[in-house]
């Protein structure tokens, strides 16, 4: 049994077309089998509703009088990039507001362009013969200029990382916060409703396909960047006018102390063409595989814990060698259902019309990854012998070692030679001020640590967050094998 586009559109405009969700179509095949589900169903909507950080737009504001060639602007103080004609330019949802970062960026202004809300343009220019003005300072909205066009390069990501945090701090991710020692965990994606999880061979998505887009219609315009099928990791490129769209399906946000992003609704209508199709758009969350990663290591290939499904990650808690750990979606299950409803709406009603993709995405691509000329340096590098004193010390012979060695960090430990605290000479030195004696008093006991392996811009940015200078460097069981200051790095 085989179907036709045509004959499917025909059906949508007489009002005739059967449209499920596929959250729907998982309980009919399980009760009717895929040779009826086949034959009765004519389309199944898909959503996905979370952070798309690939994304953006272009906006075409118009000439000034006199013109202006704009080389540098700023929506509501966000640096948006020029580098097209005059009055063109690209806002991205990660950038952010140069005096409010990390409350307001991209994905806010793209959201308050589409709830009609003015925005303040402040644009500067070198000038030329034929554009001679220097600066324009206006407000504008989103129906005073004449192009808007959301052009995400990478959107609907087929699957995504549950990401946990192995170290003994709190880490702050695009995956979101993550809690020390396994506190939590996070994961992202609709999973059954996942539009490339229903199609994951890409039978009826391709470039020009027709698709739910913020809230308006949009369209498939190639693969995604980072677009990786061989891993089960495919994405899309997708554009959209903005005019069109709804604020309910773009929402600005911020993650805490990592930057801000853009909330999209997205939703693919799968026509049923064959059995085949249907056996795909039936999939259940427990089909859906992913791996639970270690985000406390911060590389391009974070280790693998374990490999977990959809169904298990949207039950509320996971195992993770052994410990339970409460798991929560930076999704919305509620608003991709949303997405599939209103899409299944809209072609229910006849205002939404199929079209067969002019151009199959590739299947065959792998996700490669950047090319360094210059080699990555690690602490192993730079690290030097730690000057190491014990709990039972007092604080006169630390004071003595830290002037004996020219030493400005002490790391404490235990007769085991594991970390206890570290203690540094300004710290001894307020310690005699205040006629202090017991070493246990003064001690930092919350140490931020390195390891040999670990990348030396990572130990650096550890120090230049943390506002310190120094990091004992110890190994997976906990004994100190070095040490890593501020003076090392810049010696070297």
């Amino acid at each position: 049994m085989t179907k036709t586009y045509e004959e499917i559109n025909k059906k949508i405009e007489n009002g005739e077309a059967v449209v499920v969700t596929a959250e729907e179509m998982i309980n009919i095949v399980e009760q009717r089998g895929i040779e009826v589900a086949a034959e009765e169903i004519d389309v199944v909507t898909t959503g996905t509703f979370g952070a798309m950080c690939s994304s953006g737009a272009f906006l075409n504001f118009g000439h000034s009088d006199p013109p202006i060639k704009f080389e540098h602007l700023w929506l509501n103080g966000v640096h948006a990039y020029h580098g097209n004609a005059a009055v063109d330019c690209y806002i991205g949802v990660t950038r952010m507001n140069d005096k409010r970062p990390f409350e307001y960026g991209g994905g806010h202004i793209i959201e308050d362009l589409v709830s009609r809300k003015p925005i303040h343009l402040r644009g500067t220019s070198y000038t030329t013969d034929c554009y001679p003005r220097e600066e324009v300072d206006t407000y504008f909205t989103i129906d005073e200029i004449n192009q808007a066009f959301l052009v995400n390069p990478r959107n609907a990501y087929q699957r995504y990382d549950c990401a946990v945090n192995s170290t003994n701090r709190t880490l702050y991710t695009y995956m979101g916060k993550l809690l020390p020692n396994f506190g939590n965990a996070t994961f992202s994606g609709a999973g059954c409703l996942n539009p490339l999880c229903n199609d994951p061979d890409y039978e009826t998505i391709g470039i020009g396909t027709r698709i739910f887009l913020g809230g308006g219609i949009g369209y498939v315009i190639g693969e995604g960047t980072q677009h990786d099928p061989i891993k089960r990791l495919g994405s899309l490129f997708v554009k959209g006018d903005l005019k069109q769209m709804n604020a309910e399906y773009l929402k600005g946000v911020n993650f805490e102390k990592y930057g801000t992003s853009i909330y999209i609704g997205l939703g693919i209508p799968i026509p049923i063409l064959n059995e085949n199709i249907a056996r795909k758009t039936a999939i259940k969350d427990e089909d859906i595989k992913t791996e639970i990663v270690d985000y406390g290591i911060p590389r391009r290939d974070k280790p693998i814990i374990r490999e977990i499904n959809y169904k298990e990650l949207k039950s509320g808690t996971i195992e993770i060698k052994g410990k339970t750990v409460k798991v929560s979606s930076l999704s919305s299950l509620y608003m991709a259902r949303k997405v599939a409803n209103e899409l299944k709406n809209w072609i229910e009603k006849s205002k939404f019309f199929l079209n067969p993709p002019a151009e199959r995405l590739p299947r065959d691509t792998s996700f490669k990854p950047m090319k360094e000329v210059r080699t990555q340096k690690f602490v192993k590098d730079f690290k030097k012998q730690a000057l190491i004193c014990h709990l039972n010390d007092s604080i006169n012979i630390v004071a003595k070692k830290i002037i004996e060695e020219n030493e400005n960090h002490v790391a404490i430990v235990d007769d085991d030679g594991i970390l206890k605290g570290i203690v540094t000479s300004f710290d001894i030195t307020r310690a005699i001020a205040e006629n202090k004696e017991i070493l246990s008093e003064i001690i930092t006991k919350k140490v931020i640590t390195t390891t040999d392996d670990e990348p030396i811009d990572i130990a650096a940015r550890k120090m230049r967050v943390n506002n310190i200078n120094g990091l004992p460097v110890i190994d997976k069981n906990k004994r100190v094998i070095g040490l890593i200051t501020s003076e090392e790095l810049l010696l070297k």
